[in-house]
């Protein structure tokens, strides 16, 4: 399960010394990647040199609400600055007033800028109506989107078994399902895993006490 988590610090206060503890464990315990905010790539890229584990970053985070042409613009940044991977939250509004066309080029302006690069879409489910988490999963996936995510973790909620078994029978099995927000055990990411999740997102080191 190691190798299939996105090891996540995303605080405002997060310090420089609380990023590189962070790097320190994801070696250690062999995480897929670190997720930190872009203003700690850099700092990520020398603490992993030689590692490796990748650099997840986040962009319109955490409310989605900027405009398309800043998002772009800041994967487009964060990139330049190491990361592998970016998770972008979606313009939440626009979905929820029936907008798709404005959703789906959203997320095209991301993947476009992103040139390649893994870009994982958060719906924040606890916003969401079944079906309006169907109509997100399906305009990220149209849009070229590597992977769909549950949660910023800032939200309203967090992932549950639920919403990533909708996740995945709404997308199939060739696009990845990241379950994220409120995961703090290793028995919990377990049942997420078998509802469908290809990656995990948490905060939590699951493999200590």
């Amino acid at each position: 399960m190691a190798g299939m988590i996105d090891y996540t610090l995303l605080k405002p206060d997060a310090t420089q010394q609380d990023v590189r503890g962070l790097c320190a464990e994801a070696i250690e315990y062999g995480f897929y990647s670190v997720c930190v905010n872009p203003c700690h790539v850099e700092l990520c890229k020398s603490e992993l040199e030689g590692s490796k584990i990748r650099i997840t970053t986040v962009i319109g985070f955490s409310l989605g609400a900027i405009t398309g042409k800043m998002k772009a613009m800041e994967a487009k940044s964060a990139l330049e600055l190491g990361a592998d991977e970016v998770d972008m939250v979606i313009n939440i509004g626009y979905l929820k007033s029936g907008l798709l066309d404005l959703v789906r080029e959203d997320i095209e302006g991301v993947v476009r800028a992103a040139e390649g690069h893994t870009v994982k879409a958060i719906i924040e489910t606890g916003l969401l109506n079944d079906g309006e988490k169907i109509s997100s999963c399906l305009a990220a996936q149209s849009s070229g989107a590597a992977f769909v995510k549950t949660s910023t973790g800032f939200g309203h909620g967090g992932a549950t078994t639920h919403d990533v078994n909708l996740m995945r029978r709404t997308v199939g099995a060739d696009m990845g399902v990241k379950a994220s927000g409120g995961i703090k055990t290793a028995a919990q990411a377990m049942e997420l895993l078998k509802a469908g999740a290809t990656r995990i997102g948490t905060s939590k080191n699951l493999y200590l006490p």
